[in-house]
């Protein structure tokens, strides 16, 4: 099914819902939607003909409702939820109708409600954004007093909801801000990758991604990628992939071999893969012909005095250099002589334009002491860039050239190459680059870091490249997701690091296992009165919400570990929470002489009730025969402590002093069930990644950011932290309310309660339990399940009711 979306520019309030739901279902992900390659276009027509926001189907029926389309797109492109949520996601339609007429009070009544509901969910309905969510999203951004109420940063759930689907929806945002502009005049405004290319046919485009072998591949390479095979596949087209190595000095093999490998990773693939060098002697012989058109001469003007001389749009005294002498040069610059190295060849174009790069630019230069990686010593003369890339992909039929706007000024260039020789033009799209904060993304600055041993390597985690954010714990699919989520805006984009990380973090919560690690450092023995004397394994699940994730062992016992940071903050006489075990009362501890804790007593407490602890820590059993493994936890800093370097900014003096800070722990021993590049949780510690098992059993794990604000700041930059410290905390709330009964839970507006919060009220039904709405705690049903605990052998396990009486 096909659908046209039409989004007339004066529509109010502004429908952000339909349409960032029609750009969600319009780009392509990891799992294909029922479209068979739709394109949901969103059209402004300035003219006065079109009076409302529709949507038509490709049969001709027409719907002009919002709420209506948001139903049609979501069952159209199984974003609906499960049959069963069926009330549950048309509930929250009607809450979303009912936020935009609200005044303030009960605006900011539902918006408390809502930023409830989200503190342990990323979406209404489910694990992957619904219609619901986007209902609410975009009668969030449609309503300025609700905007208003969230700039007083009280609703921290709610602004980490609204920042996710705008990064979700980011290019239907921007489409809408054009909508509203006549600048655009009457032209199409599509959301996402909806533009279209400028004279694209069916089957006929060819568009091109050609990276220089002479560094790995880092997040910006990889969005010129995705554009290029995202359209080529949107008109049915064809990919070719080129490795431009045209300078020996930097290139390498293993350079070309890792780009190969991470567009494969990357899913970009193409059976077209050429070199710039497989063309050296088509290069030089056309270079030979623009010199005998009298648009190349030969130049041995130092490079100083060339760079003035263009400065102030001067000619050099070799300009008008006879044809035969220019050829002359030109042959003794093949042979990479020493007379020969003195020269370059330069296009004669307007050495008096207003555009810097039309001034004679240089396109031919010898390289006379370095071998290339594909053709050795054969060539000592090599092409630049701006001559070989239009000419090149003229003759591999290129039809579309789409590059970052910093080649902007360079567009002129390459036409007047290709018009100059008699060859076929190709069109050309600029995109915005993509930049983020305290972030290098350089290969020459890069490169030196690798050099100096700063670093690790081009994979290192602190590197922005694929291999580096991949070892970090970024997946594949977040950042092809995220990237094509940027569209090919030509607005030059400065992120934050959260954005992706929060899109990261939702992807990998609700499928990896949870373990449990304790710090080594001052780890404190606390015995436990009332727990077994004899280690007991009980089985449990390595994810509670998620049952596929497995099982996992843990072992009770009446000697546990626990971290120092924890042993510090009980009162005494504190009752807290041993989590996946139950209550406990602190009886007394030992210092020693610096303050720490060495030791704890605990009586057990399981009749003690959960929700009202302040605090709920993990823990370790240490029976003689139980095997705990080392572990050393990895986290990383910004390598720079500036948000942003200008080109003229000393790399040295912004580098971030210490990036790298390791944490010696020992963990559970389910994680020697982990291999290299696994996922997975330490409860209370953060997600990380496998990075090595090295041959003692231990392991090394990375920190994987997960999107919090504060991991945007650079530790470095003093300034932001003190700026983000002086930020205002949210208000805290009442902290009573009434019981949920029945599972009946109250809807985030005023209006007659839905069915809508009672998913993610925090209030679920539990055969006549009660519990209150306000619990931050997850719901789980008994440990021990719902009876006695039947053991039919001896055991000093002991025997517990369920948590909640009924």
């Amino acid at each position: 099914m096909a659908f046209n979306l039409t989004v007339p520019p004066a529509t109010n309030p502004a429908p952000f819902g339909v349409i960032g739901l029609a750009q969600y279902l319009s780009t392509p992900k990891s799992d294909s939607i029922p479209f068979e390659y739709t394109q949901i276009d969103a059209k402004t027509d300035f003219n006065g003909e079109v009076k409302s926001l529709s949507l038509k189907d490709n049969q001709g029926t027409e719907i002009t409702d919002a709420n209506t389309i948001l139903s049609v797109l979501g069952r159209a492109g199984n974003v609906a939820g499960q049959s069963e949520d069926k009330g549950l996601v048309e509930a929250y339609q009607s809450d979303a109708l009912a936020l935009s007429k609200q005044p303030f009070p009960q605006l900011t009544e539902s918006l408390n409600k809502l930023d409830d509901l989200l503190y342990l969910c990323s979406f209404l309905v489910g694990y992957a954004p619904t219609v619901a969510d986007f209902a609410i999203w975009g009668a969030i951004k449609s309503s300025p007093l609700a905007l208003g109420i969230l700039k007083k940063n009280q609703h921290l759930n709610v602004v980490r909801f609204l920042a996710f689907f705008d990064t979700l929806c980011q290019s239907s945002l921007q489409t809408l801000a054009a909508s509203k502009s006549k600048k655009a005049s009457s032209k199409q405004a599509a959301g996402g990758f909806n533009m279209g290319l400028k004279n694209a046919e069916q089957g006929k485009v060819v568009t091109r991604f050609p990276p220089e072998p002479s560094g790995y591949l880092h997040i910006g390479h990889v969005k010129a990628a995705m554009l290029n095979d995202y359209f080529a596949k949107m008109y049915n087209g064809t990919l070719r992939i080129r490795l431009d190595d045209t300078n020996p000095v930097k290139e390498d093999q293993e350079y070309q071999d890792v780009i190969l490998e991470d567009l494969k990773m990357m899913n970009i693939e193409s059976k077209l893969i050429t070199f710039t060098s497989d063309y050296f002697q088509l290069l030089y012989d056309k270079a030979i012909e623009m010199i005998k058109l009298g648009k190349a001469y030969a130049d041995d003007t130092p490079a100083e005095e060339l760079k003035t001389l263009r400065l102030n749009r001067q000619a050099s005294k070799h300009r008008d250099m006879p044809v035969e002498e220019v050829l002359a040069r030109f042959e003794e610059m093949s042979k990479g002589t020493e007379e020969g190295s003195r020269w370059v060849l330069r296009a004669k174009i307007d050495y008096a334009s207003d555009n810097g790069t039309l001034r004679d630019p240089n396109i031919y230069r010898v390289v006379p002491h370095a071998d290339h990686h594909r053709t050795g010593t054969q060539w000592k003369v090599y092409p630049l860039y701006d001559f070989c890339m239009p000419i090149v992909d003229s003759v591999e039929g290129v039809t579309h050239a789409l590059r970052s706007n910093e080649y902007h000024e360079r567009n002129p260039l390459y036409n007047w190459v290709v018009d100059t020789l008699g060859m076929r033009r190709a069109e050309i799209w600029d995109f915005g680059r993509m930049n983020f904060t305290y972030t290098l993304l350089s290969k020459r600055k890069l490169g030196k870091l690798v050099e100096a041993g700063s670093v690790k390597g081009w994979d290192d985690p602190r590197f922005a490249t694929v291999r580096g954010i991949l070892r970090r714990g970024m997946t594949v699919e977040t950042l092809r997701e995220f990237i094509l989520l940027q569209g090919p805006s030509q607005a030059i984009v400065n992120l934050q690091w959260d954005q992706i990380w929060s899109m990261n973090k939702q992807r990998i919560d609700p499928v990896i296992p949870r373990f449990t690690a304790c710090e080594k450092k001052n780890v404190v023995k606390a015995t436990i009165n009332g727990a077994p004397t004899t280690p007991e394994v009980k089985e449990f699940p390595r994810h509670a919400k998620n049952p596929e994730v497995g099982k996992k062992n843990v072992t009770f016992y009446n000697e546990v570990l626990i971290d120092q940071e924890d042993a510090k903050s009980f009162d005494d006489g504190e009752e807290v929470t041993l989590m996946a075990w139950g209550n406990a009362i602190l009886k007394s501890r030992e210092y020693d002489s610096n303050g720490d804790v060495t030791s704890l007593n605990f009586d057990l407490h399981l009749e003690g009730d959960f929700k009202k602890t302040k605090k709920k820590i993990t823990w370790l059993a240490q029976p003689e025969n139980n095997e705990l493994v080392d572990v050393k936890l990895m986290d990383y800093d910004y390598l720079i402590n500036k948000p942003r370097l200008e080109e003229s900014d000393n790399l040295e003096e912004f580098l971030t002093p210490v990036t790298e800070f390791i944490t010696e722990a020992i963990a559970d021993a389910n994680v020697k069930t982990l291999k290299k590049g696994d996922r997975f949780q330490f409860e209370r510690k953060g997600y990380f990644i496998v990075d090595a098992v090295n041959a003692d059993g231990s392991f090394d794990m990375i920190k994987i950011p997960d999107g919090r604000v504060a991991s945007t700041i650079s530790k470095g930059d003093e300034k932001a932290q003190a700026k983000a410290a002086a930020q205002p905390k949210r208000d805290k709330r009442e902290k009573n309310k009434q019981p949920v009964k029945g599972g009946n839970a109250p809807s985030i507006t005023d209006s007659a309660p839905t069915q809508a919060m009672e998913y993610l009220s925090l209030s679920e039904k539990s055969e006549g339990f009660e519990i209150p709405v306000k619990s931050k705690m997850y719901n789980v049903g008994s440990i021990y399940g719902e009876g006695k605990l039947e053991t039919p052998v001896k055991t000093e396990m002991f025997a517990v009711d369920p948590i909640y009486k009924k």
